[in-house]
C-alpha cells in the first residue's frame, strides 16, 4: 500500500515538475534585446531573486529525489532471496549429472551380492607423439 501511494506521488511531483521547468523562462531569453538597449550589464537578469516557480520547481525537485531513495531503500530492504524457482514446464526435465574432476577414476558400482569382486585395475594407453610433416621437394 505504502509503494503504491509513493508511486502515485512520484508521478504526480514528475510531470508537476516538467510543467514548472517548461513554464519558466529561460537564462537567455531576454539575451537579444539587451544588445541593443544599452542594458549590457544584465544580459541574463538579476540573479539574488528567485520568484515562485524557481522555489517551487526547487522543493518539487527534492521530494522527488527525497522519495527515490526512499523508494531504493525500501525495495532492497524487502528483498528476499530466492530459495526455490518454480521453472514450470522445465521442472520435469531431468537434470545431467555431475561431471567427474579430471583425476578422478569411475568406479565401477558395488555388487550387491555376498562376494565382493575387486575392480580390474585399468591401464592407460600410451601416449602417442605427433609426427613431423614431411618437407616439401622443389621439383625442376
Amino acid at each position: 500500500m505504502l509503494l503504491l501511494v509513493l508511486n502515485v506521488l512520484f508521478v504526480l511531483i514528475a510531470i508537476a515538475m516538467i510543467a514548472l521547468i517548461l513554464m519558466q523562462r529561460g537564462a537567455g531569453a531576454q539575451a537579444g534585446s539587451g544588445f541593443g538597449g544599452g542594458a549590457s550589464a544584465t544580459v541574463f537578469g538579476a540573479r539574488g531573486s528567485s520568484n515562485f516557480l524557481s522555489k517551487a520547481t526547487k522543493w518539487l525537485a527534492i521530494s522527488f529525489f527525497a522519495i527515490t531513495l526512499f523508494m531504493a531503500w525500501y525495495a532492497t530492504r524487502q528483498a528476499q532471496p530466492v530459495v526455490q524457482q518454480d521453472l514450470g514446464v522445465m521442472s520435469s526435465v531431468p537434470q545431467a549429472p555431475a561431471a567427474p574432476s579430471e583425476g578422478a577414476v569411475p568406479q565401477a558400482p558395488a555388487p550387491t551380492g555376498s562376494q565382493a569382486v575387486p575392480a580390474p585395475p585399468q591401464q592407460q594407453a600410451p601416449v602417442q607423439q605427433p609426427q613431423p610433416a614431411p618437407a616439401p621437394q622443389n621439383e625442376q
